[in-house]
């Protein structure tokens, strides 16, 4: 009788462990050849009846036939993507995020710019392959807590550690203003004398004074000791690494522009509910905005119930360079639906290609990586998705093949796993 159970047992978690056994894929050995589906390029570009072929992970629009031994995909009926890129996340730095000891993503202090969020991210994560079987293949792994929070990290989704995962390394800079906005509430709680605004104002002025004698020490020709968050600011300075502020109101991305402006930083605003208003300035800054997720309700009684919905496409009429994102509150767990977000700004003032390129190539131009992936262009990195239906719609969207830089993942995950399971169980 015990035997029967400690097979039961054995039996039972392997099903629940499946994808344990699951690994990064091996580098691509084999000329692939994806032909007679849609190509959508990501730049506005729709090919019909296309052919790609992918050699030693990088792409090659082909406009003839292609013959030796290659390893074909027969995609007719099918649409072919450029993979899916979310900002501002904080995959693999959260699993649950009510178990303290699974969260990693922040910081004692207010001025933290030496931070790598990398180094604790967890390429073990559950969250990240069901993100890959909707189609999305890189990511933004980002820190939080405190005025300045740290250096984000864009990741590719398959790798055996944060070494390998890495794609484009401490490029970014984020930084937390606060809200410059009076709430009755928050007032009563502090005193009558308190002043929200001022506060917040001060304190942005502290990251200045913090930015001023980072300039001023990295002018300097020798140091008597080095300063490491000094240091760390030397890519904003170089213009080598972007300045991601993190605010929402009119108010806040106005100061944020000015800041900015005053060390020569380049500037994108994440969140950026408000910019819609302010689309012309951000717009004559060159300021790129990451916005919260669409599939969300109005910042304010006053708004249109649609305006979330409505922003991309205001945005992009202005010459604004946007992208989406997952609520930074929560950026992981809803990751997977950035497609169909994409999806519902098209039926808001965004063409269909224009919302793609709101997922694929906006977000790489944003990140610093057009040159290596975005689009479906000649001599980019394989990040490559087939999909049976369009990829931004939830109801048609199933993902046969995906792959990153050539390599075609697997795209089992605890979903499909659990949905197995069960259909199993009751005979389905």
């Amino acid at each position: 009788m015990k035997t029967k159970i400690f097979a039961l047992l054995m039996l039972a978690s392997l099903g629940l462990n499946a994808q344990e056994t699951m690994h990064p894929s091996p580098a691509q050995t084999k000329k692939i050849v994806i032909s007679g589906g849609t190509l959508h390029i990501g730049n506005g570009q729709v090919i019909e009846n296309g052919t790609l072929s992918i050699e030693k992970g990088k792409i090659k629009i082909e406009t003839g036939a292609v013959t030796g031994d290659v390893e074909r995909i027969d995609a007719t009926g099918k649409h072919v993507y450029p993979g899916v890129i979310a900002p501002n996340t904080n995959l693999g730095l959260v699993e649950v995020s009510s178990t303290k000891s699974t969260a990693d993503f922040d910081e004692l202090g207010e001025m933290n710019p030496s931070i790598r969020s990398i180094v604790a991210y967890n390429t073990d994560s559950k969250v990240i392959n069901t993100l890959r079987s909707n189609g999305v293949l890189l990511a933004q792994i980002v820190p939080q807590g405190g005025m300045i929070s740290g250096m984000s990290t864009v990741v590719q989704l398959d790798a055996w550690n944060w070494e390998d995962a890495a794609y484009a390394l401490d490029n970014g800079v984020h930084m937390t203003f606060p809200a410059l906005i009076n709430r009755p509430m928050q007032m009563r709680r502090r005193g009558a004398d308190s002043d929200p605004v001022k506060l917040g104002l001060d304190k942005i002025e502290q990251a200045r004074v913090f930015f001023r004698e980072a300039k001023a020490y990295l002018q300097e020709k020798t140091h008597a000791a080095t300063n490491l968050k000094f240091e760390a600011t030397r890519g904003l300075f170089d213009r080598s690494k972007t300045l991601y502020v993190h605010c929402d109101l009119v108010k806040e991305m106005l100061v944020a522009v000015d800041f900015a402006k005053e060390f020569n930083f380049k500037l994108v605003i994440a969140g950026g509910t408000d910019s819609y208003m302010i689309a012309d300035i951000l717009a004559a800054n060159n300021v790129a905005v990451i916005l919260h997720e669409p599939h969300a309700l109005p910042a304010t009684d006053d708004d249109a119930v649609d305006q979330p919905y409505k922003t991309g496409a205001q945005l992009q009429k202005a010459g604004v360079l946007f992208t989406i994102c997952q609520d930074s509150g929560d950026g992981y767990t809803q990751i997977r639906n950035l497609p169909f977000m994409a999806g519902t700004m098209s039926t808001y003032g965004l063409t269909k290609e224009e919302a793609l390129a709101a997922i694929t190539l906006n977000p790489a131009k944003i990140l610093g990586i057009a040159d290596r992936t975005g689009s479906l262009e000649n001599g980019k990195d394989a990040n490559i998705v087939i999909s049976t239906g369009d990829l931004l719609d939830m109801k048609s969207s199933i993902v046969t093949h995906a792959f990153i830089q050539g390599r075609a993942i697997n795209l089992d995950n605890k979903h499909t796993q659990l949905f197995n399971r069960y259909k199993y169980k009751y005979g389905l």
